[in-house]
């Protein structure tokens, strides 16, 4: 019979399960504590990983938490860059101004709808993992849909 036990580590709990003399730490009560959905999305990028743990969780967790699973795995495989302003800087440093004064015109139109729809989110009351989902596949969407566009050609 499986037990739990808990652990508290800098003010923040996390979970062991122990099962048949053996302790299973909960990396998700870890990740919670550093901000998990973007140690998640950095750790875990190949799809086929994400379906393989979803797997062995079903099977073997009994509190497995399929709705939080089913954001985890909508979001594996995508090519979420990040670049922080430091790395910019180190990486361009004969440059002046800042990363939006060479981003392109088709990056700052979509830069400005999610700073725009992010406000909009957060009057709402979503917590930050949903609104980045969100944020995530509205940038998409806008980023192809004027890449695409024929319009956004001739206004260059």
């Amino acid at each position: 019979m499986a037990k739990n036990k808990k652990l508290f580590v800098e003010g923040q709990e996390i979970n062991v399960l122990l099962n048949n003399d053996r302790e299973y730490i909960s990396l998700t009560d870890m990740l919670k504590a550093k901000d998990g959905d973007f140690f998640i999305s950095d750790w875990l990028r190949n799809r086929n990983t994400v379906e393989y743990l979803g797997i062995w969780e079903s099977v073997y967790n009994p509190h497995f938490n399929y709705g939080e699973f089913a954001i985890i795995k909508s979001l594996a495989g995508l090519n979420n860059y990040k670049l922080s302003v430091k790395e910019w800087r180190d990486a361009n440093s004969r440059k002046d101004g800042n990363i939006r004064d060479y981003a392109t015109l088709e990056q700052l139109v979509v830069l400005s709808n999610m700073e725009s729809i992010n406000a909009l989110l957060i009057r709402q009351g979503l917590p930050q993992n949903e609104r980045l989902i969100h944020l995530n596949k509205t940038a998409i969407t806008q980023m192809k849909s004027l890449m695409q566009s024929k319009t956004g050609k001739r206004l260059k």
